[in-house]
């Protein structure tokens, strides 16, 4: 058998939570491997395009990203302050908030895919992150001491870790793998992504309307006069909407929205992708803890996937550095204190994208005014609104 490679963690996905984690704990001190299926390689820049995958960071997020080194990296040309946020119903309802009311410098920051894992990789380089890329994930058992993770790819590198944390996304194969077998379960829906030029200036403005034909239409500000959008629809319509060409498209999203922007001229191919709902018992087990998509897996129309993630890197990066006199990363002690600490805004998470997407998904003529009129409501109350924005600027 091949000698493993020891580290005190081992990070299995190098998604932006696992990159930001793997920079954390190194930066603490510990000894810290990330290894992926894929090759980890910063993406090649082009000015010229906008990702289509995009994230509206908080600030939270933002101030835990500058912590590792890796935001004061992002070109300032390529984000977009959103500084406020309308909400519409199905019947007209409207739903504001605005970061100058909450004492904010923006609800949140709108930064490209392949931007903010450049700055990652390069921070996690930076705090001496030992990388292995391009080497599925073949192998894994735990001793009373460590797991260890065996790696395909030829070289069939063993890594041992006193703790492995699975980042490895929604399907994840050390999840799998370590017996924690629940599936995620189909919204029926999918998320249309595509970028637009608009002809007005959108001020920073995010917009989201919650549609009668049960679809979630969310529009991003992107730098200048340009916008990224995720339409969350029911598979059928997704699927019409996909097959649409780029100007067909643009056509129907700025009907969608009222033409509050003018007219759209798009700028990227559109691409799709499938939503669902993953909640699990409990994202610890012997010598593993869960973060991001491999631990919870959220409706995106609240915008905060992303942020739950980095708060799980937070989370756990912080546990471990403050653990004291306990010297093993990988203490039964260490995971339930981490896992205490997410389960409240999890949780909170899950009931608000939820229960608003089963809310806005019936189609019922009596419910539809009664969350119209709950909206109306909630805009009248400042310190609801308040209340109800903070776990997003977390």
């Amino acid at each position: 058998m091949t000698e493993a490679q020891r580290f005190d963690v081992v990070v299995a996905g190098a998604g932006l939570p696992g990159l930001s984690l793997a920079t954390a704990l190194a930066r603490s001190g510990l000894a810290v491997a990330i290894a992926d299926g894929a090759t980890i390689a910063a993406p090649e820049a082009d000015p010229s395009t906008y990702d289509l995958r995009v994230y509206a960071v908080s600030p939270g997020s933002a101030q835990f990203l500058r912590a590792v080194g890796a935001w004061q990296q992002l070109p300032c040309a390529r984000v977009a302050a959103i500084e406020s946020m309308q909400v519409e119903g199905d019947a007209g309802a409207v739903l504001a908030f605005s970061a100058y009311d909450l004492g904010e410098r923006a609800l949140a920051w709108v930064v490209e895919e392949r931007a903010l894992r450049a700055a990652l990789l390069q921070s996690a380089y930076d705090a001496g992150v030992t990388i292995f890329g391009g080497s599925p994930f073949v192998g894994l058992f735990f001793t009373a001491e460590e797991a260890v993770l065996t790696l395909g790819g030829g070289e069939g590198r063993v890594l041992g870790a006193r703790l492995l944390v699975a980042a490895d996304g929604l399907r994840s194969w050390i999840r799998q793998a370590a017996g924690m077998t629940a599936e995620p379960r189909s919204y029926g829906q999918t998320g249309v992504v595509a970028n637009f030029a608009c002809v007005r200036a959108h001020h920073g403005v995010a917009r989201q309307w919650f549609r009668g034909d049960g679809s979630v239409l969310a529009w991003l500000p992107l730098p200048g006069r340009n916008l990224s959008i995720v339409w969350s629809s029911p598979d059928a319509m997704a699927a019409e909407l996909l097959a649409l060409d780029p100007a067909a498209l643009a056509q129907r999203v700025a009907d969608a929205g009222g033409r509050v922007l003018g007219a759209l001229t798009p700028i990227s191919a559109s691409a799709g992708f499938p939503l669902s709902i993953l909640r699990l018992p409990t994202t610890v087990a012997h010598r593993l803890a869960l973060v991001g998509d491999a631990a919870h897996g959220v409706h995106p129309l609240a915008g905060q996937g992303v942020n739950l993630g980095f708060g799980d890197a937070l989370a756990l990066a912080q546990v471990l550095s403050e653990r004291g006199p306990v010297g093993d990363p990988g203490a039964p002690i260490l995971l339930t204190r981490y896992a205490r600490r997410r389960v409240e805004p999890v949780l909170a998470m899950h009931a608000v994208t939820d229960g608003l997407a089963r809310l806005f998904g019936a189609r019922a003529p009596w419910l539809s005014a009664l969350r119209n009129a709950g909206m109306a409501a909630v805009d009248r109350l400042p310190a609801l609104k308040r209340a109800l924005a903070q776990p997003a600027l977390r």
